[in-house]
């Protein structure tokens, strides 16, 4: 059985280090295509794979098509749309991410963020505290979780809207659930958002949610760049001189967002929410103790394609 790591961003070497030995112990092949720079060498290495771990590698039908003997993908890592899942589907391949495995590293970013915005990007002037501020969380799972926590260390007063996920629930852990996401972006002097990137959350968040935000109020994305309308969010902030936004993913018009707004605007170079030497081993390693799970017991639980 041949598992392939194709990374054109690496793991680190503890993390393949792990998966070879969870790979070897059983009796597995770990095959290893690190900084590849096309796609034809990503074909001519999944030819052979039993199973594939990736990171932000995408998987497209093209690449499901050149993987004959393919039977299991699993995306290291919370996101999981660079995955082709009709693709998978339509040739019988299991589809996984690996959740909760970079939260506290996505979690700890979100609050840096909140931070860096306060302090006007530590440039000269006066700055604001997260202490006695209204934190909104849209999406309170696993990363939501956790920056829930840490927000509460800094004093600040947490809120959170998730249809998935009970009022009661919430409440237990101390958050107060928002009714509706107009009620929590109307609320909140920082709202983090949290939600994957489907049909429904594409553009989502635009005018009809920036426009409820209190004076000051700053917007944090360390979800997808899809779940923004940058057109209107680019209007907001023309028209509310207040706004800020901070983002681990470039909006597409970055460069024109932050020529115009300077300090109110921030992305980070790349996209840095998982990128911690911890999350990069605790994923690597997740997915390949799902892949031998899949394999020895037929375990699907983080199956995406259902």
């Amino acid at each position: 059985m041949n598992i392939l790591v194709a990374t054109e961003k690496p793991f680190a070497k503890k993390a393949v280090d792990g998966i070879r030995i969870i790979a070897e112990e059983a009796c597995m092949k770990v095959s290893l295509l690190e900084k590849y720079t096309s796609t034809e060498e990503l074909y001519a290495a999944v030819a052979t794979a039993d199973a594939l771990i990736v990171r932000s590698d995408k998987i497209s039908a093209q690449v499901i098509d050149a993987a004959p003997n393919l039977k299991i993908v699993v995306r290291a890592g919370a996101g999981y749309d660079n995955l082709d899942l009709e693709a998978c589907t339509r040739k019988g391949i299991v589809a996984m991410n690996t959740p909760g495995q970079n939260a506290n590293a996505v979690a700890e970013l979100a609050i840096g963020l909140m931070i860096y915005m306060a302090r006007n990007q530590f440039q000269p002037g006066t700055g604001s505290e997260l202490k006695g501020k209204k934190l909104g969380l849209q999406a309170y799972g696993n990363v939501g979780r956790l920056v829930s926590g840490l927000a509460k260390g800094f004093g600040m007063e947490v809120m959170a809207f998730d249809p998935f996920v009970s009022a009661s629930s919430m409440e237990a852990e101390g958050i107060r659930a928002a009714g509706s996401v107009e009620e929590l972006y109307r609320s909140c002097d920082y709202v983090s958002v949290h939600i994957p990137a489907t049909p429904e959350t594409k553009g989502s968040i635009g005018k009809n949610l920036l426009s409820l935000m209190p004076k000051g109020a700053c917007l944090i994305n360390t979800a997808r760049k899809e779940v923004i309308n940058e057109q209107e969010l680019e209007e907001m902030l023309l028209e509310r001189t207040d706004l800020k936004y901070a983002a681990d993913v470039a909006p597409s018009n970055i460069d024109a967002l932050t020529a115009q707004f300077h300090t109110r605007v921030y992305a980070t170079p790349k996209k840095m929410g998982a990128e911690t030497a911890e999350a990069n081993i605790n994923a690597g390693l997740a997915a390949a103790r799902q892949i031998v799970g899949f394999f020895k017991q037929g375990d699907r639980k983080f199956q995406l394609n259902k």
